[in-house]
C-alpha cells in the first residue's frame, strides 16, 4: 500500500534503480531502461496526455476521475508538493490528503505505478519521472528549455520539463493542465499546450451582467397580473427562465412589474413588506427592484438557498443581516449566524493579540457595523441627561454593552470565522455568509452540506473583488454554487447593479 509521496517516490526509483547507480540507465534486469519504466510512454495513443499540476489537485481533489477516456499523468514533483501541504489544518491541507487516499487506492493493485491503471471513464492514470541523468531520449526541444530555464530544482520547471520530455515519446498530443497564470505563459513560450480546468468554471456570461431580465407581455396581461398576483407563461415564451427567478414584466416603457418563476410555470408577484422591522431598531426599506427582489427571496420559507451577486454598496450584506434579524424577532429561525471567510486584501500585519474573539474582531467587523446599524434604537431612551451619562459608561466604568451583544452572550446571534464550520450541524438557523466569492468550489460545498432542515443559507459576494489566489471571478465557490443548484425549486439567485451606499462609493464601483 502507498501511504505518503514519499513510499511513491522510493516505489518508483526502486523500480528503475534496482542494482544499478545514479548513472546508470538500467531498469533492474541489466538492460537497458525503456520509456514505459519512467511513465513516459501512454498505454495507447488515441487519446490525449493530461498533465496535472499540483494545483488542480488541491482545487478538486476529484478532478481524477474527470477526464473521461483520456490519459492523466502526474509527474512524481508533483507528490512531493501534496506532501508540503497534507499536514495542514485548512481546506488545503485536506484536499492534499484526499488526494493521497485516492491515489493509494487506485495504484494498490498496479503492478508498476509508471504502466499505468484504468480509470472509470475507460482512460488511465501512471506517475512519471523526470530525471535529467536517467531518462532516455533528452530531445532538443528539452535542451532548448533547460537553457531558457535553467533552474532544474525548481518543481515548476521540472514539471514542464516532464512534459516536454512526455511529448517527444508520445504521437498523441500532450496538454498541461494548471491553474498558475505563470506557468501557462512559460508552457506557452517553450511550445507546451497549456489549459486552465475548466470542470467548475462557470460560463462568462453568468457574472458578465447582474441586470434583471425584462419580458415583453402585452397591457392586458399585465394589468391581468396585476390583479391577481400570477401570470402563466407559455413555455415558447421563457425558454431560459429558470425556477425562483427574478424577471422584470414590462408593457411599453412606463408599465414594469417584478415576478419570480415557480416550479410549475407560473409568475407570481413579489410578496414582501413594506419595510423590514427590527424589534428596537431602525426599520430598512427597499431601495431598488433588486433589494425588493432580494427581500422576497430572503423571507420565502420554501426557499433555502439564497446566492447574491453584487459589486460594492449594493446592499447584500444589509439586507440579508436585517432580513436574519426580521425572521428571527418573528420567530421563523432560532437565531442568525453571520460568518465570512478569513481572506486578506494586501499584506498581512502578522498575528494579532488576544483571545479568538479580539483575534477575528478585525475580519468580522463590517458585521458587526451591520447589525449596529440595524439595532440602535431610533430615538434615544429616557432623559437626554441619562441617556448621555450610559454613552460613556455605567456607574462602575465598564462601557455599556449594545442589544446585539446581549444576544451574542445569549447564543441567539453567532458571528464567526468560517474556518471552524467544518464537521458542524447547523439546524434552524438563518445562515448569512458574507464575501463567499473567496472560496474555492470545495469549501462552499463544506458550507452547503452543513445546513440542516429549517436552515436557510445565504451566500452574498462579488466575483470581481477576489483576494484568494486559488480561485477567480469563473471558478469561485459563490459562482460555482450558483451554477451547480440553478433550477432546484428550493434556490434562487438575485443579482444586484445599482449602488445606495453614496455616488462615490458607485461611480468607484463601475468606473474604477
Amino acid at each position: 500500500m502507498i501511504h505518503r509521496a514519499e513510499d511513491v517516490q522510493a516505489r518508483l526509483f526502486e523500480e528503475i534503480q534496482h542494482g544499478g547507480g545514479v548513472g546508470r540507465r538500467t531498469n533492474g534486469t541489466g538492460k537497458k531502461a525503456q520509456p514505459s519504466d519512467f511513465g513516459l510512454r501512454a498505454p495507447n495513443q488515441a487519446v490525449k496526455n493530461f498533465v496535472l499540476d499540483t494545483n488542480v489537485l488541491l482545487h478538486d481533489p476529484a478532478c481524477l476521475s474527470r477526464f473521461t477516456d483520456n490519459h492523466i499523468c502526474l509527474p512524481v514533483d508533483v507528490l512531493a508538493e501534496l506532501d508540503r501541504f497534507k499536514t495542514e489544518q485548512t481546506e488545503r491541507g485536506a484536499n492534499a490528503r484526499r488526494v493521497h487516499r485516492v491515489l493509494t487506492e487506485m495504484f494498490s493493485c498496479a503492478r508498476k505505478v509508471t504502466s499505468g491503471v484504468p480509470t472509470e471513464g475507460g482512460g488511465s492514470i501512471r506517475l512519471v519521472i523526470y530525471d535529467p541523468q536517467l531518462c532516455p531520449k533528452n530531445s532538443d526541444m528539452l535542451t532548448r528549455f533547460h537553457r531558457i530555464f535553467p533552474d532544474k530544482e525548481r518543481v515548476d520547471h521540472r514539471i514542464l520539463a516532464c512534459t516536454l520530455l512526455l511529448m517527444s515519446h508520445n504521437q498523441a498530443p500532450v496538454v498541461l493542465v494548471t491553474k498558475d497564470i505563470n506557468m501557462q505563459l512559460k508552457a506557452r513560450a517553450v511550445g507546451i499546450e497549456c489549459e486552465d480546468y475548466l470542470n467548475d468554471k462557470v460560463d462568462p456570461r453568468e457574472v458578465s451582467s447582474y441586470d434583471v431580465r425584462r419580458i415583453e407581455v402585452d397591457g392586458n396581461e399585465l394589468q391581468r397580473f396585476a390583479s391577481t398576483g400570477e401570470l402563466l407563461m407559455e413555455r415558447e415564451l421563457r425558454p431560459e427562465v429558470c425556477v425562483n427567478e427574478y424577471v422584470l414584466l414590462e408593457a411599453g416603457e412606463r408599465q414594469t412589474m417584478p415576478a419570480r418563476m415557480t416550479a410549475d410555470g407560473r409568475l407570481v408577484r413579489l410578496l414582501i413588506p413594506e419595510a423590514l422591522k427590527i424589534q428596537d431598531g431602525t426599520a430598512l426599506k427597499p431601495m431598488n427592484l433588486g433589494q425588493r427582489c432580494l427581500i422576497d427571496a430572503l423571507l420565502n420559507p420554501d426557499i433555502s438557498l439564497v446566492t447574491c451577486f453584487g459589486q460594492a454598496g449594493t446592499g447584500k450584506t444589509l439586507v440579508a443581516v436585517a432580513a436574519g434579524l426580521h425572521e428571527m424577532f418573528n420567530r421563523r429561525y432560532n437565531g442568525l449566524t453571520v460568518s465570512r471567510p478569513v481572506v486578506a486584501m494586501g499584506d498581512q500585519l502578522g498575528f494579532l493579540p488576544g483571545t479568538l474573539d479580539e483575534k477575528m474582531r478585525p475580519w468580522l467587523q463590517p458585521i458587526h457595523d451591520a447589525l449596529d446599524l440595524l439595532m440602535r434604537p431610533s430615538t434615544p431612551l429616557g432623559p437626554r441627561r441619562k441617556q448621555a451619562k450610559k454613552e460613556g459608561g455605567n456607574e462602575g466604568g465598564a462601557p455599556v454593552k449594545k442589544p446585539w451583544e446581549h444576544l451574542m452572550e445569549q447564543g441567539i446571534i453567532e458571528i464567526e470565522a468560517l474556518c471552524y464550520i467544518r464537521g458542524r450541524s447547523i439546524p434552524n438557523r438563518f445562515f448569512v455568509l458574507d464575501e463567499a466569492q473567496q472560496l474555492t468550489p470545495q469549501e462552499a460545498k463544506t458550507v452547503v452540506t452543513r445546513m440542516s432542515r429549517g436552515s436557510k443559507l445565504v451566500m452574498l459576494g462579488d466575483p470581481a473583488q477576489i483576494d484568494n489566489p486559488y480561485v477567480d471571478s469563473r471558478s469561485n465557490g459563490l459562482v460555482y454554487t450558483r451554477n451547480r443548484l440553478k433550477g432546484l425549486p428550493f434556490v434562487a439567485h438575485v443579482s444586484l447593479s445599482r449602488g445606495e451606499r453614496s455616488e462615490l462609493a458607485d461611480a468607484g464601483a463601475q468606473m474604477m
